[in-house]
C-alpha cells in the first residue's frame, strides 16, 4: 500500500514561514497565519497519530507548527510594540519616528 501525503502538510509549513513572515506587518498577518498554521496542524497530528503507517509528511507538519509557533511569538511582539509606540507616541509622532529612519537611511548610502 502506497502512503498518502497528509492532507495539507505543505499548506501548514507555507502558512508558518508565512507567520515568520507576516510580523514585519504590524503582527497581525503573522498571527493571522500563524493561527491557522496552528489549527491545521492539530488536525494533521491528530489524523496521523490515528493511522502512522498510512501518512507521510508528518516532518512538514511537525516544522510548520514550530514555524508557526516561532511567528505567533515574534508577531505578537511586533503587534504589542506597535500599540505601544502608538499610545504613547501617536500616529503623528510615528510617522515622524518612520520618516527621520527613512532620511537617516538615505543619508547613509
Amino acid at each position: 500500500m502506497e502512503k498518502q501525503t497528509l492532507p495539507n502538510s505543505t499548506l501548514i509549513l507555507v502558512f508558518g514561514i508565512l507567520s515568520i513572515v507576516g510580523c514585519c506587518c504590524y503582527g497581525i498577518l503573522g498571527i493571522i497565519f500563524a493561527i491557522i498554521a496552528i489549527i491545521m496542524a492539530k488536525k494533521a497530528t491528530a489524523l496521523y497519530t490515528e493511522n502512522p503507517e498510512i501518512y507521510s509528511g508528518y516532518q512538514n507538519v511537525k516544522t510548520g507548527k514550530i514555524l508557526a509557533i516561532i511567528g505567533l511569538i515574534l508577531s505578537a511582539i511586533s503587534f504589542i510594540w506597535s500599540i505601544y509606540v502608538l499610545s504613547t507616541v501617536g500616529l503623528d509622532g510615528y510617522q515622524q519616528m518612520i520618516e527621520d529612519f527613512s532620511q537617516g537611511y538615505s543619508n547613509a548610502q
